[in-house]
């Protein structure tokens, strides 16, 4: 008797284990699948702009439609200028936390701010703002 109680716990543990490992690659399997977050590049800005600031807008839009043609054009990643003075921008300006001009890059939760570099480059070395819109492009889309 205590020979078959014995097998059947040794059963149900085994059986258990091989359950649980079961769900857990199961959900690795699908948290790899559901990485289909977009990434979104957004130029924020006001009506008056200078032209720095027309230059970030246009060296960020031509980099990305440059290094990642396929992925606009399946919507993996998409490329938007923002006008801050416009009534219906408010709600994305709030989601994205932006105050003032600005560049992000946006996937999911995770919120890369180029405005800086967007500044000091559009104008005099767009080719190092276009290779850190891709340095921070391509972290977000592995």
């Amino acid at each position: 008797m205590k020979k078959l109680i014995s097998i059947s716990v040794f059963l149900v543990l085994v059986l258990s284990f091989f359950t649980v490992g079961v769900v857990s690659a199961e959900k690795n399997a699908s948290a790899k699948g559901l990485k289909t977050e977009k990434v979104e590049v957004l130029y924020f800005h006001f009506t008056r702009r200078c032209v720095t600031c027309q230059a970030v807008e246009a060296e960020s839009k031509k980099a990305i439609e440059a290094l990642y043609p396929t992925q606009m054009k399946t919507g993996k990643i998409t490329f938007a200028s923002v006008n801050l003075d416009d009534k219906k921008s408010k709600a994305l300006a709030e989601r994205c936390k932006a105050e003032g001009q600005a560049l992000l890059v946006i996937s999911g939760t995770k919120r890369v701010d180029l405005t800086d570099q967007g500044f000091m480059y559009a104008r005099s070395k767009p080719e190092k703002l276009k290779a850190e819109l891709k340095r921070v492009v391509d972290a977000m889309l592995k």
